[in-house]
């Protein structure tokens, strides 16, 4: 197995209904990076989806740029579990 296996990754999203046309990617990274921004969400009482597909896909995204429509459904998906979560 290659260490880039290995590595943890993780992204993180912002959406502002008023604000904001779509989520929008305003962090992302691997390993350590990864293991802060989980971390930090942890710590802020916010909550974790783990899904390795859609972090793949949303890791591409430059940061503070909104998602892509073909990843609306998906993102969607994860913010209605995490607003069920949170109930």
């Amino acid at each position: 197995m290659s260490k880039e296996k290995d590595r943890k990754k993780a992204v993180a999203l912002k959406y502002d209904m008023k604000k904001d046309k779509a989520p929008k990617v305003i962090a992302k990274g691997k390993g350590e990076t990864a293991k802060n921004i989980i971390k930090i969400a942890k710590k802020k009482g916010i909550p974790i989806q783990e899904d390795k597909d859609l972090v793949e896909m949303l890791s591409k995204i430059e940061l503070d740029r909104e998602i892509p429509p073909n990843l609306y459904k998906a993102v969607a998906e994860v913010f209605i579990f995490l607003h069920k979560m949170t109930r």
